[in-house]
């Protein structure tokens, strides 16, 4: 389960997060949303899928039971960002027409 989703997930993420860097790139906003939150954000995805692609822990999600809450928080995490950064880019879209 924890494998599935996650893996699933995460590259799924990472689109949408692109995505919104290319809308939040074409904007002209006071804040720089790419450099703020973004791309940190990339980096942080970025990682843990490395650590998944990792040789070391191709084998470990089977004993990895205990962690599901853990991974749970990362998904929580990155869906909340991408949700108020939608947010963001409405609200910015709609104040630069």
């Amino acid at each position: 389960m924890v494998d599935r989703v996650y893996r699933e997930d995460l590259p799924r993420l990472r689109r949408i997060l692109q995505d919104l860097r290319s809308e939040f790139v074409r904007l002209e906003t006071r804040t720089d949303w790419v450099g703020l939150r973004i791309d940190p954000l990339l980096r942080h995805l970025e990682s843990l899928e490395g650590v998944l692609r990792a040789r070391e822990f191709s084998k470990e999600f089977a004993r990895l039971r205990r962690g599901v809450p853990m991974f749970h928080a990362d998904l929580v995490y990155f869906r909340d960002n991408v949700k108020a950064l939608r947010e963001v880019l409405a609200a910015e879209s709609r104040a630069s027409r």
